[in-house]
This record gives C-alpha cells, sequence and structure tokens, in this order.
C-alpha cells in the first residue's frame, strides 16, 4: 500500500468521525461527557459495543492463538453468554434503580467511601493496564504494516492515535462514542468477511468446502478435558461467566454506554442482544484462526516455534494480509485495525475520565464550568497515563489477550468479591481493612498460582478471577462488622 494511500484512508475515516462529533455534541449539556443524556436507542448501543468488545486484540489474538490452543477459547465464549445474563437481569436493573453514572458508587451506598475508592481505584489500575495493552497491539501493528515504511517512530504513532481519539470525543464523551462505536462495529464486521472470504478464494475453496475444511482440521477441536490444563472447559466456562460478570458488568468502559439508554427495559435488551453479537463475532474469528494456519500449510509458509508452541501468534494475521492476500484484504485489514483501535480506546479513555472524575474529583458537585475543567484535567492525565504504559511494554511478546486476561484476574477478582458480598449478604464492613483484604487476596492468588504450578503442574488459567474473588470474600467476612446492620 503506498503512503498517499494510507493517508488517504487515515483522513477520510477520522473525518467521518468527526462528522458524527459534530452532529452528537449539539445542544450538549453538563454531563453529556459522562451519560449521554441517557437518551441512546437500546439497540444502536448493542450494534456499537461489538466494536467496543472485538479490540484490535481480539481481531489479532483470538485467530492466532488457535495454533497453540485449538479452539478452546470456544468454551470460554459459552460461559460469557451466562456472565451476560447475569449482567442483564442482576446489575443492569441496579444501576437504574440507583440512578448511577459511576456503576462503583454502588459500593459507596452499600458499604461506605473507603470500600467505593478501593473498587473504584482497582478498575482504573485494570482498565489502564488493559487498554493500554489494546492501545500497545493496535499500534504494533499499524506501525509494523506501514508507518515504519514511513520512518515515523512508534512513540509518535502512539501520540498520534490518543490525539485523534481526543480530538473527536473531547466535547460529547461517551454520547459520541455510541455512534462511532455502532460505525467501527460495521467496518470491524465487514473486514472480517473481507477477510474470510479472501482466505476462501485464495485456497480455492467452495462455501460448502471451506466450511468442510474448517472443521476436519487437526486444530478445530473444541473442549478440553484435562483437569492439569489451563484450558479445561469447567475453567473456561466459569471463567467465561465470571470474567464477563468482571469485565463488563463491573465495567464502567462498557455498562457507562448502556446507562446512556433511558430506561431498564431497553437496557436489559441492549445487554442480551450485545451478547449473541459478540459471541457470534468471536466464534467466526476462530474459524478465520483455523483458515489462517490451513493457509499457511498450503502454501508452505514457515512459522517460528519454540517447544512446540508458536511464538509470534498475534503476527500471523497482519504477516499474512499484508504480504499474501492482495490489496484488498491489506486495505480492509488496515481499517479494521483502526476501527477497532478507536472503538475499544476511547470509550476506555470516557470511561476512566468518568470513574476518577466522579469516584475521585467529586466532580458532580462542582459548577458546569467547574465540571469542564475537571474533565479536561482527568482526559488529559489518562492520555499521558495510556502513553506511558505503552512505551513501557513495548517489547513484550505473545498473545496480548492472555495478558489482559491474566491481569483482570488479579484486578477484577476484588472487585468481583466486593459486588458479591454487596448483592447476596447484608453483612457490614470495617472498612479501613477493606483495602488490604482486596490487595491480600490478589496476592495470595498470585502465590497459589505459582505453588499449584510448582507442585501439581496444575494451572489456574483464567480460573484465577474465580479465586480472587472468593479469597477476597472470605477475607470480607474476616472483617464484618459483629452487628449486622439491614
Amino acid at each position: 500500500m503506498s503512503a498517499s494511500l494510507i493517508l488517504f484512508i487515515i483522513l477520510a475515516y477520522f473525518s467521518l468521525l468527526m462528522l458524527i462529533a459534530r452532529l452528537t455534541s449539539r445542544h450538549n449539556k453538563a454531563n453529556s461527557f459522562f451519560d449521554g443524556d441517557r437518551s441512546s436507542p437500546w439497540f444502536l448501543v448493542a450494534f456499537g459495543m461489538i466494536g467496543s468488545g472485538i479490540s484490535a486484540v481480539s481481531l489479532v489474538s483470538i485467530p492466532g492463538n488457535v495454533g497453540n490452543n485449538n479452539l478452546y477459547y470456544f468454551q470460554f465464549i459459552l460461559g460469557t453468554i451466562v456472565g451476560y445474563i447475569f449482567i442483564a437481569f442482576v446489575l443492569t436493573p441496579i444501576y437504574y434503580k440507583l440512578k448511577l453514572v459511576s456503576i462503583y458508587t454502588y459500593l459507596n451506598i452499600r458499604f461506605g467511601n473507603v470500600t467505593y475508592k478501593t473498587g473504584s481505584l482497582f478498575f482504573l489500575v485494570s482498565q489502564s493496564f488493559g487498554a493500554a495493552l489494546r492501545l500497545l497491539l493496535s499500534v504494533k501493528i499499524l506501525q509494523y504494516a506501514f508507518f515504519d515504511g514511513l520512518h515515523i517512530p512508534y512513540y509518535l504513532t502512539i501520540i498520534i492515535v490518543l490525539v485523534l481519539i481526543w480530538l473527536y470525543t473531547n466535547k460529547s464523551g461517551i454520547k459520541t462514542i455510541v455512534w462511532t462505536d455502532a460505525l467501527q462495529s460495521l467496518f470491524l464486521i465487514t473486514v472480517m468477511i473481507v477477510s474470510i472470504i479472501t482466505i476462501k478464494n485464495s485456497l480455492g475453496l467452495s462455501f460448502t468446502g471451506m466450511v468442510g475444511a474448517i472443521a476436519h482440521h487437526p486444530y478445530t477441536k473444541l473442549f478440553d478435558w484435562d483437569t492439569h490444563s489451563g484450558s479445561n472447559f469447567f475453567k473456561q466456562f466459569i471463567s467465561g461467566v465470571l470474567i464477563t460478570v468482571a469485565l463488563v458488568g463491573l465495567d464502567q468502559s462498557m455498562m457507562q454506554k448502556t446507562l446512556t439508554i433511558n430506561n431498564v427495559s431497553g437496557a436489559k435488551r441492549n445487554v442480551l442482544t450485545f451478547s449473541f453479537f459478540i459471541a457470534a463475532a468471536q466464534t467466526l474469528f476462530l474459524g478465520l484462526g483455523v483458515l489462517l494456519y490451513l493457509f499457511a500449510e498450503r502454501h508452505g509458509i514457515h512459522l517460528s516455534a519454540k517447544n512446540g508452541q508458536f511464538t509470534d501468534t498475534d503476527g500471523l494475521y497482519p504477516f499474512l494480509t499484508l504480504n499474501y492476500f492482495g490489496k484488498i484484504g491489506a486495505i480492509a485489514f488496515f481499517i479494521g485495525v483502526v476501527a477497532s483501535t478507536f472503538a475499544s480506546i476511547d470509550a476506555c479513555i470516557a470511561a476512566l475520565t468518568t470513574a476518577f472524575s466522579y469516584d475521585f474529583m467529586n466532580i458532580e458537585t462542582k459548577s458546569p464550568a467547574g465540571k469542564k475543567k475537571i474533565k479536561n484535567m482527568v482526559l488529559f492525565g489518562v492520555n499521558v497515563a495510556m502513553f506511558i504504559i505503552v512505551m513501557a511494554f513495548w517489547s513484550s511478546e505473545g498473545a496480548i489477550i492472555n495478558t489482559i486476561f491474566k491481569i483482570a484476574g488479579y484486578t477484577y477478582g476484588p472487585i468481583l468479591g466486593l459486588y458479591l458480598t454487596g448483592l447476596f449478604s447484608d453483612i457490614r464492613l470495617k472498612e479501613k481493612w477493606v483495602p488490604l483484604a482486596c490487595v491480600g487476596a490478589a496476592a495470595v492468588t498470585w502465590v497459589l498460582n505459582l505453588l499449584f504450578m510448582a507442585q501439581f503442574q496444575f494451572d489456574l488459567g483464567f480460573m484465577n478471577i474465580l479465586v480472587n474473588a472468593l479469597l477476597t470474600i472470605l477475607f470480607l467476612i474476616v472483617i464484618k462488622k459483629k452487628t449486622n446492620v439491614a
């Protein structure tokens, strides 16, 4: 692809986002950045959340990871559907009943200020690293595919992406993001379909032949019953349930868009519809992964491996697309990376800004001018934090999606434990010990995982979020007040 074509695509795509931002920023109110005036159509939100759920990490990590983990990720997908049902019928009604903007305000209502700040802080840490790692992979793809050829250093690419996101989200925040994410979801689905068709044609397969080739490939194994494996069915399924509840239902960036819908019934429909959208899309990614490895096998393409495992699974999709799938495939992939980058990162930045502004800056008590000042200051700080984290992890290797879920297991586990305790018990806490209980649960989970691996070759895998949440609940029971207050 020529530099002029790359520049044209970026400018055209960004101009479209800016047009949407301009249209949605009319008649803004003081809280439009944070709650979207609670006027978003539920189906639009559900469709747009595909873009947030399918980041560039999903775009390349899920297909690439098939080479080392077969289709075992499908077990996780099945669990996510159950998680979304819990979100729709348990969490969403509570958020609407309490009229929350920051969902962590629930912890303040249920337990008190210290627990509230603790839960929000865990979210801020987890979301900062999760968003930064997604941005990292996106920038690496863009850098490898295009910007290295233009002699643009990677740190400048990071800054360019963050500035572009800031330009179209600064005024209206989540109000704009709901609409831009819907557009970006459309591009992502189109890219996925184009990629599958391109590979099918390259292999000279009919649609039926393609389905048969996927079904009979050695990597097409759906279920792992080995109890010692990190991809064991029960570990993956239960983790799918819990990680979905934690990373969606207890995640400000995902629930903030749902809370822009004006009533709880529409919000429930949004969550349930999105659950099937995202499950179908991720299943297609798994099929795409089999096709990518099948293509490499048929064309004798050497893939680097070590100890029987492929070493650069995240690089497979970009490598094949840019070198073997022609100009249309390369353009589609480029648009997909840009769309997935903006769609996943813009919501995270808005959520981090919202959580910090409401949970630590008391923005709801300020005047309209004060709210704007705080929002701008926090938004700038969030962008700086993103840049620093991406730079720190630039040399990391392996499937980033696994890294993200591991971090989430340690940081969202305490949040999950706090919410489960609040929802299903009536205990009150000695709040000064809550931060220690949450940090201690995460630390003990990490130690237990090391011990189980060393002594029993038993990998907790994504199940560390369950262990972490259960330990948090146990520690919270230890620090409960003797006299419960209803």
